[in-house]
């Protein structure tokens, strides 16, 4: 593996941590749910750090912060799906709280990099 300057952001770590915890949330999801909610949450989720590693690969300020901004969305569109997974009773509240956590951990973190 290469050791590019992606893997030293706090975000892209939290964001890491967040697709694992996507992961073990969804694994627990009905099989009904195999191309619906479990396909579009996992992929978003990917989705976040997949555009901080591209954003901080990128030479100019405002390539690095369109890749932000995707992953910021991304995170957004995660935590509708999450709440989606909620209200069809899929999961309970209680589960999510370390992905809440996280994802306003990463959400605030963004916004600073989009920021500056």
């Amino acid at each position: 593996m290469l050791e590019l300057k992606h893997k030293n952001l706090d975000v892209w770590k939290a964001s890491i941590d967040f697709v694992k915890e996507v992961y073990l949330i969804t694994g627990r999801f009905p099989e009904s749910e195999k191309y619906g909610l479990i396909s579009q949450l996992r992929r978003a989720s990917v989705s976040v750090p997949s555009n901080i590693s591209e954003g901080a690969s990128r030479s100019t300020h405002s390539d690095r912060k369109r890749f932000f901004i995707i992953a910021r969305s991304s995170l957004v569109e995660a935590d509708t799906q999450i709440e989606l997974s909620i209200r069809l009773g899929l999961i309970d509240q209680s589960e999510t709280e370390n992905l809440s956590e996280l994802a306003n951990k990463i959400f605030a973190m963004l916004s600073n990099m989009i920021r500056s």
